[in-house]
């Protein structure tokens, strides 16, 4: 697995830049919908303009509480966040897609960086659903034994020196171990999924 290492100004710059690009689509909306109203006198325009606004509006506010959740220091160092609240920008940021979210899991507060994974996970998976569908978000703050399986094949795959990676294919994904890089004599295994 290659990891690659960003100078800490260009992370800086390119979450920057991630913002901008999630909130220039509504702001420019509102800007739009503003000019309808300066220079409309047709009421049903006016409404359209209206609505316009709104909907722009409440679409950005959504886009930047999530991502101050998702991507900002949201608290102090060991600060923890509500899940409620994670859901709840989670949902803003959907309300507007195709996408349907299933939460499922018992608020708590957890550690300020498992929420923020969470939440950027969801963010990678909305984005390979840009025609809508189904978003589940499944998360618990034990192990049990509808949860044991992943635990249980990450410590078998570490006792037989394996890395295991998930790879999207065209019609679906593929769980992948491969050797890991101390230990290169070992097989590949492949187990594939269709979506």
């Amino acid at each position: 697995m290659t990891i690659l290492a960003l100078d800490p100004m260009d992370l800086a710059a390119l979450l920057c830049s991630r913002v901008c690009h999630d909130v220039i689509s509504p702001v420019g909306a509102i800007v739009n919908g503003l000019e309808v109203l300066e220079d409309e006198t047709d009421p049903s325009m006016r409404e359209v303009a209206m609505e316009l606004i709104k909907k722009s509006a409440n679409s950005a506010s959504a886009k930047l509480q999530f991502c101050r959740l998702a991507f900002g220091a949201a608290g102090s160092v060991g600060a923890t966040i509500d899940t409620g609240d994670a859901e709840s920008v989670a949902r803003g940021l959907l309300a507007t897609e195709k996408t349907t979210l299933a939460w499922s899991g018992a608020r708590q507060f957890l550690a300020k960086n498992k929420v923020k994974l969470l939440l950027n996970l969801c963010l990678i998976a909305a984005a390979t659903i840009p025609r809508g569908g189904m978003l589940g978000v499944e998360f618990s703050g034990a192990v049990d034994a509808h949860t044991i399986q992943p635990y249980f094949a990450g410590l078998v795959a570490r006792e037989c020196g394996m890395d295991v990676e998930v790879e999207t294919l065209a019609d679906g994904f593929a769980f992948v171990a491969k050797p890991a890089a101390t230990v290169a004599e070992l097989p590949a295994a492949e187990t594939v999924a269709s979506a």
